[in-house]
């Protein structure tokens, strides 16, 4: 057993630092790692909380600095820039981008996770983590506060004020779904000062509705187009990539034309001797091509769940990738839970399916595959358009993607890594990068005998990857329209109109997160490919990504370092 050397000792001491440090700055993000230390309060976002925070930042990156990383072992070096960038990029966001000053979602997701990252999992007695509810909902007025008070109003975006304002009840649903069901585990002492709590956080919330209704959205004139400047920033923290926005664009733009040319060689397959069938010309022009794509992918449209069935068709897609995955041999699969759940109101409205994966300091917790309901509101066409968009074979690609092999499997591996940092600092784009990959995977190994029609679905998912990097720097850097991005998504990518009217409102909501599908995606197959030519005749399926997943969720170029035992790049 290798002595750590005198620079592995001061980082696991800086390590350590962040944790009873800066963890503690979120109580809710704490809540979701598994540190269940501070499961009785709830973040403070005043003034001088942030000055505060932005202190302990600078000191753990001081400290990091006098660390001679040419001394700390491989994987301390990787997690020490890790580190490093999360600091950065925490300072960065509460000095530059100040999304606090425009951003209320920031604020109403804390008062919907406040509640729902207790109750969700098992993870400590019902009593407990009740009473740590009520302390946390006792503490909702002054969010609220601090809401009102760092907002301006003038800056904030009227999406994200109307979003805001059509989120703010969901607080309340988790309340009456997960908590008021639960009062009876409580001593009577107990359930009527909870119950006194509720009545007080009910009217907290009420008041705060009137705020957002009544006050910001007549008044929010914010742009929500983040700008060039802020844009590519924050997108070299989101991806640590290589690649530029520029290059990103040039990549999709050709991965765009690329994709639609195979899949117009599928649909002619398909196609051919149907009656009806357009023309299917050997070198077809722009028109002839689309109409050949569409024609073929109606065929797949035909074939959905009712509307009430999505979540059944969900739980066999699941049965169905499990046992694809272990008779091929895929991947290692552990037995760790898995629960496909309806999307909890206060998380709708932004993507249409999630993992919510138990934190990384968690043991033994479900996993949660969540799906959103298909809103009551909705027409007979919203719904028909839904459905037509997830019909049976992309709730089979949703599953591959969100579950198995996607992010449950590759999740259950990372929370396995025996760095809790760098469970805690995982790489958005390793891991939906990841979960593209699979989705690939899936189709490559013939999943659902080759379908041609899977493979015609699989492949519009991809023109959604791509879709998706094209329109994130469309919208915050180049004035994308409305128009131009339903045109993208829905000409160019063949996606369904309620599935591209979800993502122009995502696409205002979030920067720099759509990305990192198809960087990610194209890193994780530039690496196999790689490895293929690296280990020749011993390449096979399962050691490849067993190895892959066996660093945690770093991005992708410290794996590739990793496993092939290459300097530890800056």
């Amino acid at each position: 057993m290798n002595t750590p050397s005198t620079a592995d000792l001061a980082f696991q001491t800086v390590s350590e630092r962040y944790f009873n440090e800066v963890v503690p700055l979120s109580p809710v993000s704490a809540t979701s790692l598994g540190d269940h230390r501070f499961d009785d309060q709830l973040d403070d976002m005043s003034a001088e909380a942030r000055a505060h925070s932005v202190a302990v930042r600078r000191s753990l990156l001081d400290a990091l600095a006098a660390i001679d990383s040419a001394q700390l072992s491989r994987a301390h070096q990787v997690d020490a820039q890790l580190l490093a960038s999360q600091l950065e990029y925490d300072i960065w966001r509460m000095e530059e981008l100040q999304d606090w000053r425009w951003d209320p979602l920031l604020y109403v997701g804390l008062a919907g996770d406040s509640v729902y990252t207790l109750m969700a999992r098992d993870f400590a007695p019902l009593p407990e983590r009740l009473r740590n509810v009520g302390k946390r909902l006792a503490m909702l007025p002054r969010l609220f506060s601090q809401m009102r008070d760092g907002l301006e109003p003038a800056r904030v975006p009227r999406i994200h004020a109307e979003t805001a304002a059509k989120q703010n009840g969901g607080v309340l649903s988790l309340i009456d779904e997960l908590v008021v069901p639960q009062l009876a585990a409580l001593p009577e002492t107990d359930q009527a000062q909870l119950r006194a709590t509720i009545e007080r956080a009910r009217e907290a919330v009420s008041q705060q509705q009137t705020w957002l209704e009544k006050r910001l959205i007549p008044q929010a004139k914010g742009d929500f187009r983040i700008g060039a400047q802020l844009y590519d920033r924050k997108l070299q923290f989101a991806l640590d990539s290589p690649l530029t926005r520029q290059e990103i664009r040039e990549r999709a733009e050709r991965e765009l034309a690329r994709t639609r040319a195979q899949m117009y060689e599928l649909a002619r397959n398909v196609l051919k001797g149907r009656p009806g069938a357009p023309s299917l010309p050997d070198a077809p022009d722009e028109q002839a091509q689309q109409r050949a794509i569409v024609a073929a992918l109606e065929l797949a449209y035909a074939e959905r769940p009712p509307r009430e069935h999505v979540f059944e068709a969900a739980r066999k897609s699941y049965e169905d990738a499990l046992a694809f995955v272990r008779a091929h041999d895929l991947v290692t699969v552990y037995d760790d839970p898995l629960d496909i759940v309806p999307m909890p109101e206060f998380r709708q409205g932004v993507a249409l399916a999630y993992c919510d994966p138990p934190g990384p300091l968690e043991k033994g917790q479900k996993t949660f595959f969540a799906v959103s309901p298909i809103p009551k509101s909705w027409t007979d066409a919203q719904v028909d358009s839904f459905l037509r968009e997830y019909n049976l074979r992309s709730i089979n690609n949703l599953t591959i993607h969100e579950a198995m092999p996607g992010h449950y499997l590759q999740l259950m591996h990372s929370n396995r890594y025996d760095s809790v940092l760098r469970a805690a600092l995982g790489s958005g784009t390793f891991i939906e990068g990841w979960a593209v990959y699979t989705e690939r995977l899936m189709l490559e190994q013939g999943y659902l005998n080759g379908d041609p029609l899977m493979q015609l679905i699989q492949l519009k998912w991809y023109l959604r990857t791509i879709a998706n990097a094209l329109l994130d720097q469309g919208v915050h850097v180049d004035g994308m329209t409305r128009e131009q991005a339903m045109h993208l998504m829905m000409h160019d990518t063949f996606q369904e109109e309620r599935e591209a009217a979800g993502k122009w409102t995502r696409a205002q909501l979030t920067s720099a997160q759509l990305p990192t599908y198809f960087v990610g995606f194209q890193e994780h197959m530039a690496l196999r490919e790689e490895a293929q030519k690296r280990w020749g005749t011993s390449f096979s399926l399962k050691r490849y990504h067993d190895a892959v997943l066996s660093y945690g969720s770093p991005p992708v170029r410290y794996v590739r370092e990793l496993m092939f035992d290459l300097p530890i790049g800056k």
